[in-house]
């Protein structure tokens, strides 16, 4: 018979196993929209009431379409299955999530403009919302994939994607046709390392089939970035990549600078007035064919770095670093590409270097 110390931690064991917080990952209920409305629900492609798509909620005009040719000459690409929604002018397209308040989430969607008019798609959890310019493909295939964070405020929290543009043709409208989710985990600078996820390794979701990387839209505050204690301060996105996919110095995660001076990301770390520090971080390409003479340009209190990089497309990588002395008790370390890069196979495909395991630690003068 089990004495009570057995049963006692026992007991233990599964109260600890049941009560650990697991991390939410994956597409939402009908993420892929492969879940079709009822036949009384569609009218050709346009969809009718605002249950009409199963596990969402619409208003306007919101269209469920096919990938591929369509009528009239259009083409939509539909990377992440069949089916996508169109959202018309002034369309919403929501669901309620259930998630932990106080965590940090990213969205993951694919989305793409169809028509060669200036679109944005706003994403919002009330209260916070952020505008995504479409008009810049970063891929020719249409194929591109965005990240959005937010901070939950309540356990239950509602996604909405807003199309607020006026268009001439009342049917343009950006395209999604998938959405994820991720529960992300707060990084902590340690002794070793002053920069909070150096590696990039805490990052969004990977849509099934995302072989072009994750786009993270531009002006992300750290607080709700979809990178993890790093902002995304530039007029254009950076593009956040798998080694399942590209190849990455260090890990399972990088980021590649896709849009010049146009593509930067930063992070304003703790340090000591006066004292010296150095920082390294890793300087390739993703084997993307990228080719060609790169540079990145690192900035620290007053110290600036210009690290050129020959790329050959191989995936090689090297490391570089560059010692600051800090000014303040925070610095801001922010870095950009100086040139811009298209792949050599493909022109209508930006791309760029690749940084990872970026560090900061002190030394002696």
């Amino acid at each position: 018979m089990p004495n009570f110390l057995t049963i006692f931690l026992t007991f233990t064991l599964i109260s600890t196993a049941f009560s650990a917080p697991i991390p939410v990952e994956g597409l939402l209920p009908n993420g892929n929209f492969e879940d079709p409305p009822k036949p009384t629900a569609i009218k050709k492609t346009v969809l009718l009431g605002k249950n009409a798509l199963p596990k969402w909620e619409i208003s306007g005009l919101v269209e469920y379409v096919h990938g591929g040719p369509q009528p009239g000459g259009m083409y939509f690409p539909v990377a992440h299955g069949v089916h996508a929604v169109r959202l018309g002018n002034e369309a919403t397209l929501s669901q309620t999530l259930s998630v932990k308040s106080g965590s940090l989430y990213a969205v993951t969607f694919g989305a793409s403009r169809t028509c060669a008019q200036q679109e944005f798609l706003r994403v919002s959890v009330p209260p916070q919302s952020g505008d995504l310019p479409l008009q810049t493909l970063y891929s020719s295939d249409g194929g591109d994939v965005y990240a959005y964070g937010f901070k939950a405020n309540s356990t239950s929290v509602k996604l909405i994607f807003h199309n607020p543009g006026v268009q001439e043709d009342p049917k343009c409208g950006p395209l999604i046709d998938a959405v994820a989710i991720k529960e992300l985990l707060p990084p902590r600078p340690t002794r070793l390392n002053l920069v909070k996820n150096g590696g990039f390794e805490e990052g969004p979701h990977r849509l099934f089939n995302s072989t072009n990387g994750v786009l993270l839209p531009p002006r992300q505050e750290d607080i709700t970035s979809p990178l993890p204690g790093w902002i995304i301060e530039s007029l254009k996105a950076v593009k956040f990549i798998d080694s399942k996919h590209f190849n990455v110095p260090k890990g399972i995660a990088a980021i590649e600078l896709v849009a010049g001076r146009e593509s930067a990301v930063a992070q304003i770390i703790r340090t000591i007035p006066n004292k010296l520090y150095n920082l390294t971080f890793a300087i390739g390409d993703a084997k993307n064919g990228c080719n060609g003479d790169m540079m990145v340009e690192a900035f620290a209190a007053k110290d600036t770095l210009k690290a050129p990089f020959k790329s050959e497309g191989k995936g090689k990588s090297k490391i570089v670093s560059m010692k600051f002395k800090a000014v303040s008790a925070r610095t801001r370390v922010t870095f950009y590409s100086s040139y811009y890069h298209t792949r050599v196979d493909d022109f209508g495909s930006l791309c760029g270097p690749v940084i990872d395991e970026v560090r900061v630690f002190s030394v002696r003068s």
